[in-house]
């Protein structure tokens, strides 16, 4: 199934609220205390990095919009291979700070870049 630049940056971005919300009223002790927390968090870093992966290999110009792209990515395989060096402080810190950014970067991308955009 071929599939378009917007529906692989809902899937981030859906993964993306996913974490803000889980994450939103919890103290970074609840998080590190919370191992399904820590799992799902990493699970939705994991779809937002492939969902960024894909769109790169498909859709380069839209891809290049994306800020710290490559570092998104490089966080998902670093997730998905590297589960043993995986460090809680990173993905709390990433989730708290960085994600926040990340977001309003590609619901820019797709109410600016992607209006019309026909792929």
């Amino acid at each position: 199934m071929q599939r378009d630049a917007r529906t692989m940056l809902l899937d981030a971005i859906a993964s993306g609220e996913r974490i803000e919300l889980w994450t939103r009223t919890m103290s970074r002790e609840a998080f590190f205390e919370d191992r399904r927390t820590q799992a799902a968090v990493e699970r939705e870093f994991e779809i937002i990095g492939e969902a960024l992966t894909r769109l790169r290999r498909e859709f380069p110009a839209v891809a290049a919009e994306v800020p710290e792209l490559r570092e998104v990515i490089d966080f998902r395989n670093l997730l998905s291979h590297g589960y043993d060096s995986v460090d809680l402080r990173v993905v709390w810190s990433l989730a708290q700070h960085e994600l926040p950014t990340l977001m309003l970067a590609l619901r820019r991308i797709v109410a600016d870049t992607l209006d019309g955009f026909d792929g």
